[in-house]
């Protein structure tokens, strides 16, 4: 069960490779990450989420379960996400978006089946990347009744 994550601009930083690998290599099996970069649109703002937002959609295939990473989101706890994953893995292949420096349009919003807010703050992307593999990691844990997650 491969968890494709896309995300707009260039490869990690070290320090969150480094953090990401250590959650990547953390997870076990079904559980895997994969990542598809897409380079940031050099068009200003309006046109570049235009352009960056048809770029994410000709990743996506037609099944997929389609998570989109957004402020304005629902918020979900970890226990909350361990069960939205487990719903789909399995069944649909899961896809989660990290949009560019402006966000996504409509209609990559339209075509999400979540749309989920990490928090009401705003982080850098590379920053979210970290969290987000985090969270994945977290989520197998709980599934699985593995002592990492305390409530």
């Amino acid at each position: 069960m491969t968890i494709k994550i896309i995300a707009i601009g260039k490869k990690h930083e070290k320090w969150v490779k480094d953090g990401i690998d250590r959650y990547e290599t953390r997870l076990r099996k079904p559980w895997d990450v994969t990542w598809n970069y897409l380079a940031h649109s050099s068009l200003a703002e309006e046109q570049a989420r235009a352009e960056e937002s048809k770029r994410i959609l000709s990743k996506v295939s037609a099944d997929d379960y389609l998570i989109l990473l957004d402020e304005r989101g629902k918020n979900l706890s970890s226990p909350e996400l361990s069960q939205l994953l487990n719903q789909n893995l399995g069944h649909k292949p899961v896809t989660i978006v990290i949009g560019g420096a402006y966000g996504v349009d409509d209609s990559v919003r339209q075509r999400a089946n979540t749309v989920w807010s990490l928090s009401k703050l705003v982080f850098p992307h590379q920053l979210v990347r970290l969290i987000l593999t985090e969270q994945i990691y977290r989520a197998g844990e709980i599934t699985n009744n593995r002592p990492y997650h305390h409530v």
